[in-house]
């Protein structure tokens, strides 16, 4: 049996080289979010997110926070308003420009952004290491952790959900193309992975997440497509046209999968 960081690595190079596959030997976009981070804009003083309102617990107004992999900003503002400060570690430019306009227009002052993957960022210890939804794709997990704890004076906390991020299309992706889809580590395997490092984690299950659906089959073949990597004009996207009825269901004007299961965000904490 392999011990959980090989199996986690195992787990991301079996499924990126699927994708590869599945792409027909292209390499991913150089910046993946490009033309898709402004989907990740949030207003910094929302209510009723109760993730963000879990980390803001953890968090003194004297606190230096680092927010790893910190996308649009969605954690890192609202957690601005709370702390002295938040170094906001983020390798993608179109993210990194979405995080400080709204930064920007919010007049929140007290952000400083570090352009770069965490293994390569040079960060100074905070109090709190922060890191939502970013581990699936890691393949040095040992390595990523140890940093996250490293570099916390008070706690680190992850944020995962309870099975693989996209695990509510696997159904789509078998039917489209013949194989079940390689799932990407998720929480089961990251608790494996901190037993293995000697850390015992605290870990709180938020109320589970309901799917945003599609607003309609067009956009649903759209988005969809672009996560079963079916290419517009090819013969794999008029089968997924023809699935999308018999698989998708409607309910108060929003298309969702039939049949798949909401996902839990997990908050998985400890101190260093």
């Amino acid at each position: 049996m392999l011990p959980p960081s090989q199996k986690w690595r195992r787990m991301v190079e079996a499924e990126h080289a699927q994708s590869e596959r599945m792409r027909g030997g292209k390499p991913p976009p150089r910046d993946y979010w490009q033309g898709r981070a402004n989907q990740f804009r949030a207003d910094p003083h929302r209510t009723g997110d109760s993730l963000l309102e879990r980390l803001v617990d953890f968090v003194a107004d004297t606190d230096v926070v680092i927010d790893v992999g910190a996308g649009g900003g969605r954690m890192t503002l609202p957690l601005a308003l709370n702390c002295r400060q938040v170094v906001a570690v983020e390798p993608s430019g179109s993210m990194v420009s979405v995080l400080q306009e709204q930064a920007g227009e919010s007049g929140i002052t007290n952000v400083s952004v570090v352009q770069s993957t965490w293994e390569d960022a040079e960060v100074a210890a905070g109090d709190l290491t922060i890191c939502c939804h970013v581990v699936y794709t890691v393949r040095d997990i040992s390595s990523f952790v140890e940093k996250l704890g490293a570099r916390a004076r008070k706690r680190v906390a992850v944020v995962v959900y309870n099975a693989p991020p996209q695990s509510q299309i696997y159904p789509l992706w078998k039917e489209v193309h013949g194989e079940d889809r390689l799932p990407l580590p998720s929480l089961p395997e990251l608790l494996e992975v901190l037993e293995e490092l000697g850390i015992n984690p605290e870990t709180e299950h938020l109320a589970p997440q309901q799917s945003m659906g599609f607003e309609s089959l067009e956009q649903a073949l759209e988005q969809l497509g672009g996560r079963l990597y079916v290419a517009a004009e090819s013969p794999a996207a008029g089968d997924l046209r023809q699935l999308l009825p018999d698989m998708l269901e409607e309910e108060d004007g929003r298309w969702t999968i039939r049949g798949s299961e909401p996902l839990h965000q997990v908050i998985v904490s400890w101190e260093p």
